[in-house]
Parts: C-alpha cells; sequence; structure tokens
C-alpha cells in the first residue's frame, strides 16, 4: 500500500493523516507476515527512531477499531495484525507460529450458507473467520 492509499483510508475512517500513523499501518502492509506489535515497532524504528512504543499500540487499537486492520490471536496467545480486511481465512502453523492467508469462494460460500440455514439461537453473526491449524510441510 502506498502512503497516498493509506492516507486516503485513513480518511476515509475519519482519522487525522499523522506520520505515526502513516508508518504504522505502511509496516503491517510491508511486513506481509502478520507480524506482532514487536515486529511492527522494529520495523518503523529504521525509520522512525522516536514513535512511542505506547504510540504503535495505541495506534494498532484505533486501526483495528476502525476497520483498518484485523486483530489475529495464535494458539500461543501472541497478537498479530492483519492489513487484509477482505473476507479471509488462516492457515496457523502450530510448529513455527506462522500465519497464512487462506482464500476460498466455495467454503466461504459453504460457511454462509450453513449458518444462513441452521444459524445459531440467541446468537447473531456477525462474521466467521476460520483458522485452520496444522503444519506447513
Amino acid at each position: 500500500m502506498e502512503t497516498k492509499e493509506i492516507r486516503n483510508h485513513l480518511m476515509e475512517k475519519g482519522l487525522k493523516v499523522t506520520p505515526q500513523r502513516i508508518a504504522i499501518l505502511e509496516a503491517i502492509t510491508r511486513l506481509k507476515n502478520h507480524p506482532t506489535a514487536e515486529q511492527i515497532i522494529e520495523f518503523i524504528r529504521k525509520n522512525h527512531p522516536n514513535i512511542a512504543t505506547g504510540t504503535v499500540y495505541k495506534v494498532l487499537d484505533t486501526f483495528a477499531e476502525n476497520g483498518l486492520i484485523k486483530r489475529v490471536k495464535t494458539e500461543k496467545d501472541i497478537m498479530r495484525y492483519d492489513a487484509i480486511i477482505e473476507n479471509h481465512h488462516h492457515l496457523y502453523c502450530s510448529h513455527s507460529d506462522r500465519i497464512e492467508d487462506y482464500r476460498d469462494d466455495n467454503l466461504n460460500e459453504l460457511l454462509e450458507n450453513y449458518f444462513k440455514e441452521k444459524g445459531i439461537p440467541g446468537f447473531k453473526i456477525e462474521d466467521v473467520k476460520l483458522q485452520i491449524i496444522g503444519k506447513f510441510l
């Protein structure tokens, strides 16, 4: 994602465009590996050494609350961040803690139809995210 596109996304969400916010969203999109906050901090400190750790965490929360990124929690309770907000699932390697995006339109349709037909009594489904756990070969 280019800086201009990042600026547009921030403005569309009604968020103030700041160098810190641009740097953080740029880091998430460039790392492409569902980075942790620590990995994001390490990445941005190369060019922005004065960004405070607390600022990064606050910005990540703001981005998640405004739908710019998604939080992805691993089986080891490590919070990771995903810049892809379109519907997709994850392959999680229990051995390496690696997360890969997984897209399958047939699976999406199957899940959507299943819950449309069956539903869950007393519960309104807003989104279905599947995390497939295994080991990469």
